[in-house]
């Protein structure tokens, strides 16, 4: 059986399967990531639910998993060499379970540079700024009188889906015809703009010609409706 005792989060999550991939995380368009390519991919793995509302990500032990104390990381008891390897950040989370498992990356070398491109621009671009969105919108921000900030990043919020507008003209996905790690990088941030975060009609989304479609198409994938619900809050 794999020992995952060397790592002190097994100590505030301990597994049930230790020889499963070990998700930490919850459903936030970050998290999801993770959790829809583990379903995609059909890839064992056990799902720890970390309790913000609790400070669970600020605690030492998931502090030694990711410093940054963010969602979502894993631990991989079979990494290379067939040794555990845990990871945080999303962008290299989908990198690594894309190859682990051969599948929902291009193996092309042209076209995996192309998508991982498509992956840097959600991670710099799409994610942090749709955040920002929502932080005006609907938390802490909406407080401030200075409209000017939510009015920028709207702004450029439009921008971002009008570059994936043009790139899906023609294509099913955002790669082509074949559904892969990049999608799924979008599908969460893109998702939560118009609906958790409230901002469907600021940022025009149904003048959109192409991703109203392509994210309709997402979600109606088995997996990203899976992958969209797990961690499950505990009971």
């Amino acid at each position: 059986m794999t020992d995952l005792s060397d790592f002190p989060i097994t100590t505030r999550w301990p597994p049930k399967h230790p020889d499963r991939i070990q998700l930490y995380s919850l459903t936030s368009p970050n998290g999801v990531k993770a959790s829809i390519a583990l379903e995609e991919l059909e890839l064992p793995y056990e799902a720890h639910y970390v309790d913000f509302g609790k400070k669970d990500q600020k605690s030492p032990e998931y502090l030694a998993l990711n410093p940054y104390g963010k969602i979502p990381a894993i631990i991989d008891p079979n990494g290379p060499g067939g040794r555990p390897l845990a990871l945080f950040e999303s962008g290299a989370i989908l990198l690594y379970l894309a190859e682990k498992a051969g599948r929902l990356l291009p193996d092309d070398p042209a076209l995996r540079y192309e998508a991982i491109q498509w992956l840097f621009f959600q991670m710099a671009g799409v994610g942090p700024l749709f955040g920002q969105v929502g932080y005006f919108l609907k938390f802490e921000g909406r407080e401030i009188e200075d409209k000017r900030p939510l009015q920028r990043y709207v702004s450029e919020s439009r921008k971002l889906l009008d570059v994936m507008d043009a790139r899906l003209e023609g294509r099913d996905w955002i790669m082509g015809d074949e559904y892969g790690i990049v999608d799924i990088a979008m599908i969460g941030p893109v998702r939560n703009l118009i609906t958790y975060y409230g901002a469907r009609d600021l940022v025009e989304f149904d003048t959109l010609k192409n991703v109203p479609a392509w994210l309709e198409r997402a979600l109606s994938r088995p997996a990203v409706q899976r992958g969209l619900k797990s961690p499950a809050r505990p009971k």
